[in-house]
């Protein structure tokens, strides 16, 4: 299996824009897909501490705080990459993000990589029973939702 998904989208910003909108304001345009939640009660408000080994988190309503995965690498303007994991699954089956910033002219090319499902077994809930190249495809759209989101607010 294919344990990847990769989403490439150019905004209309710089790259250290870009990482800004994508790190600090993730709260302000990432939309929560109810097919692929991180917890059963989402949506919450995301957010990352600005810092390798930092937390990606999302808060619910309630204050519970869930960590979803910790910041890996963290270059402003150029690289991020973070642990991703919903509530059901165990530690060894968290997945990577990585997500690259490449000025192409008065644009940046945003490059989501999202690898590693193949720890996260077939018949796992978050897989939902699909096959994997449709529960692939899904999340990629679902990807491709969240870049289009991040251009529209870098414009």
């Amino acid at each position: 299996m294919t344990s990847q998904i990769l989403v490439s989208l150019r905004v209309k910003t710089s790259p250290a824009r870009a990482f800004e909108i994508f790190a600090r304001d993730i709260a302000l345009w990432w939309t929560p897909n109810m097919l692929f939640q991180f917890t059963p009660c989402s949506p919450g408000t995301l957010a990352f501490e600005p810092h390798e080994g930092g937390r990606f988190t999302e808060t619910l309503a309630n204050g519970t705080v869930f960590e979803i995965g910790r910041v890996r690498v963290w270059k402003p303007g150029e690289r991020l990459v973070f642990g991703w994991r919903q509530a059901t699954f165990r530690p060894s089956q968290d997945t990577e993000v990585e997500i690259t910033f490449e000025a192409v002219g008065a644009e940046t090319r945003v490059t989501v990589i999202h690898s590693g499902w193949g720890s996260v077994p077939p018949e796992h809930v978050a897989r939902h029973g699909f096959p994997d190249a449709i529960f692939l495809r899904r999340h990629g759209e679902w990807w491709q939702v969240l870049l289009a989101r991040l251009g529209r607010h870098a414009s």
